[in-house]
């Protein structure tokens, strides 16, 4: 997963103050009140989040590495352990929302005590074993995905406020778009055997490992995502009535939770609107759909009389098409907050929205778990899940490879999450 140079140890310690900056900076713009609320139990409390990732370093890094450390809190580890039971017990994820205390304040000094020992650990002159930096660079690894996931969470509770108060103030880059949907075409692959899976140095996870060989029939891949505009035809169609196109689970789904509209869209006087970071505004029907469900997006491309590529086909065209992530991508960096419309000729392989593939999350040939609590990181979730690929407006760019095997139940929305379409030839 992580190998260690020379120098690896100063390079990792500059990027553990930027990691540990940037959750503090996301959660800035919020109000007290905004960091306790857990509407669903899919969403955290954002100040849950920044005491989670602050507990991982305590946890794998100074208890185990610093000699004589004691824990800020003797109950934080049950407050903020997450999933991991070899880590002892834990508050129970449905429960975070009642954590009342401890308070921001108290969570930002317990972030800047262990910051703190973090700092001089890294910083006392001696080169740290490729175990120890592995460890650390998961554990920031694991924080920008916390970070990715706490604007999922933020977006959740500001657009489940009646008064859809906005997250930050949209920029001129940012501007609505209402033009109809930009032209398409078709990107093929021949048939054959590829390889795909993680090859090569540098940070990747541990269910990307196990390079190995897929056979394809030949096949095509639309060269960009769907848009809302275009997911408003399958709408105003009755799409979400018509049982034809959708999973028995989809269907009943659809049902049981009284369904007929995409998920943060709003249908006013004056035409569709939907949930933004940036407050309530017209859809921008030349944008990629965005906080779809998996059987949303299985359902539509049925009634086009496509399908969805599997995360094999969309990994061998993204290696074919787009080996390099294009520097006008569009992450988190931007701070745009929202995919965008279509550039140029980048066929949105990164950046925007994760995309859904018709492929259940499972273990690659070759997988085996790290040894130790750490291997509970990702080899426990493999089923019931489906894999998304890409990355999205809110995932960093040092994430974005065409090899990341992102996941989350089909049912889930509110996520960056899309789609494209897919045709075998």
């Amino acid at each position: 997963m992580f190998i260690s140079t020379p120098s690896r140890t100063q390079a990792i310690l500059e990027r553990f103050r930027q990691v540990r900056a940037q959750t503090e900076k996301i959660c800035a713009p919020l109000k007290p009140e905004d960091t306790v609320v857990q509407p669903v139990v899919d969403v955290s409390p954002p100040k849950w989040h920044m005491g989670h990732t602050t507990w991982f370093f305590e946890q794998f890094v100074l208890q185990e590495y610093v000699a004589g450390y004691e824990p800020f809190h003797p109950r934080y580890a049950y407050l903020f352990n997450s999933y991991y039971e070899g880590a002892g017990e834990r508050v129970q994820r449905f429960y975070r929302g009642n954590m009342t205390r401890p308070g921001v304040d108290e969570i930002l000094a317990y972030r800047h005590h262990v910051n703190q020992h973090m700092e001089a650990f890294l910083g006392d002159g001696v080169e740290k074993s490729a175990e120890w930096l592995s460890v650390i660079e998961l554990g920031l690894q694991h924080e920008q995905q916390h970070q990715e996931l706490l604007l999922y969470d933020i977006k959740y509770i500001l657009g489940h406020n009646p008064l859809f108060p906005a997250y930050q103030e949209e920029k001129p880059a940012q501007a609505v778009q209402t033009g109809n949907a930009p032209s398409h075409d078709w990107l093929a692959v021949e048939a054959g055997t590829y390889e795909i899976g993680f090859a090569g140095e540098g940070f990747h996870f541990d269910n990307e490992e196990g390079r190995h060989r897929v056979f394809l029939e030949g096949y095509q891949v639309m060269d960009r995502l769907v848009t809302h505009g275009e997911f408003l035809e399958f709408v105003e169609a009755g799409g979400y009535q018509d049982y034809r196109y959708w999973l028995q689970e989809g269907i009943a789904w659809v049902k049981e939770n009284g369904i007929d509209a995409p998920f943060y869209w709003f249908k006013l006087e004056n035409g569709w609107h939907q949930v933004t970071l940036h407050g309530l505004q017209p859809i921008d029907m030349a944008a990629p759909m965005t906080h779809v469900s998996f059987y949303e997006a299985d359902a539509y491309a049925k009634w086009k009389g496509y399908r969805l590529p599997t995360e094999q086909e969309w990994e061998v065209a993204a290696q074919k098409y787009a080996p390099e992530v294009p520097s006008e991508a569009n992450f988190v960096e931007s701070e745009q907050y929202h995919p965008r419309p279509r550039v140029g000729n980048d066929y949105q392989f990164y950046g925007d929205v994760w995309e859904w593939t018709n492929s259940a999350y499972l273990p690659y040939p070759f997988y085996q778990a790290p040894e130790g609590t750490l291997g509970e990181y990702n080899g426990k979730f493999m089923i019931n899940q489906m894999v998304l690929r890409g990355g999205s407006c809110a995932t960093p760019r040092d994430h974005i490879r065409p090899t990341y095997r992102n996941f989350f139940h089909p049912h889930l929305q509110w996520l960056f999450n899309g789609f494209r379409l897919a045709v075998h030839t």
